[in-house]
């Protein structure tokens, strides 16, 4: 008989598993096995809740974007007018989303977006959510916000790259001395 209430616990306990693996070994090439060993459960299990491998790395990455918005919106409407702004550059460097582990699955969830269609509608979402709520931050600072929320992405995915391929603890507080110089720079 299955214990009631337990689905969501193991879920989670999957999920956190999947980003502790794909953190450790820096790559997808783990197995349902070692996910579900690493939270304490058998691999059969794994399968019952998620179907795959795809599956339960797509249900860490929704976990991540999700952590991610509510880091976000916990910050806003932050304080005068680049308020938005540094809410989500703060929100994207915050310690519970730039953690080594979790860079990791950024970095992994990009390549597995080359080969899995819904990989590549789940970055596409974030990808447009980042790129509009730059856009409506930046609109009342500069007479060119599209381009600047366009450079913004690609340097916010830029410092993460750097992060993770760099040897030793993340530093949340230089990539977000990254970003602030460069927008320092634009936005004077």
């Amino acid at each position: 008989m299955p214990k009631l209430g337990a689905e969501p616990i193991r879920k989670a306990a999957l999920i956190n598993a999947t980003i502790a693996e794909v953190g450790r070994t820096g790559s997808l090439d783990v197995t349902v096995a070692q996910i579900a060993r690493a939270a304490g459960m058998s691999p059969a299990l794994a399968h019952h809740y998620f179907g795959s491998k795809d599956q339960i790395f797509l249900a860490a990455m929704r976990h991540i974007l999700a952590t991610y918005g509510a880091t976000v919106r916990g910050k806003l409407p932050g304080h005068g007018p680049r308020g938005r702004l540094d809410a989500i550059i703060a929100g994207s460097f915050e310690e519970q989303n730039f953690r080594r582990e979790v860079i990791s699955a950024w970095l992994n969830f990009y390549a597995l977006a080359l080969l899995n269609e819904q990989a590549a509608r789940l970055l596409r979402v974030y990808h447009h959510r980042l790129r509009s709520n730059l856009i409506v931050a930046l609109r009342p600072l500069t007479d060119r916000p599209e381009q600047i929320a366009r450079t913004l992405g690609a340097l916010i995915d830029g410092v993460y790259l750097r992060a993770v391929l760099t040897p030793g603890p993340t530093d949340s507080g230089a990539a977000t001395l990254i970003i602030n110089d460069y927008l320092d720079e634009v936005l004077a």
